[in-house]
């Protein structure tokens, strides 16, 4: 690094290199650079079709699991239900048109564009490995008492 600065590749960092950046202040040590700091909007429409659907699946049924065919975690978050004998909204996204378009939508309503994405009751309760674990303790059954 002393050799970058030595030839002054890095001059017109080297003022700015160790100084901390602010989200708060929008200070951006690189002013040079004119980076937007403000929060990223969505990138997807959440007024479209495809998030009227996420939600009026998940507002019409008592579990709705958005999924693909071919996921392990998927299989792993629907056998608990197949158990516990609940009839649960199964939504593969992989047999749909608009499956990417559904999963960027629950990427923004969850944080996640990953699969399984589970809702009990209206609300996001985890994936694969959540329920499994839920079930495993007992939890997950109460749902349903």
């Amino acid at each position: 690094m002393s050799a970058l600065f030595k030839y002054n590749l890095l001059k017109p960092f080297k003022n700015y290199l160790f100084q901390p950046f602010s989200i708060a202040t929008k200070k951006f040590p690189f002013p040079f650079l004119d980076f937007d700091c403000e929060p990223s909007k969505p990138l997807i429409n959440m007024d479209s079709i495809e998030a009227d659907f996420v939600r009026d699946t998940i507002a019409k049924n008592k579990v709705a699991i958005f999924s693909k065919t071919s996921c392990p975690y998927c299989t792993m978050a629907k056998e608990p239900f197949r158990k516990l004998k609940v009839d649960a909204m199964i939504v593969e996204l992989d047999g749909r048109k608009d499956g990417n378009a559904i999963q960027s939508v629950l990427g923004e309503m969850t944080g996640a564009r990953t699969v399984p994405r589970v809702f009990i009751n209206g609300k996001f309760v985890g994936g694969g490995t959540d329920i499994k674990r839920m079930y495993e303790l007992g939890t997950l059954q109460k749902y349903f008492e």
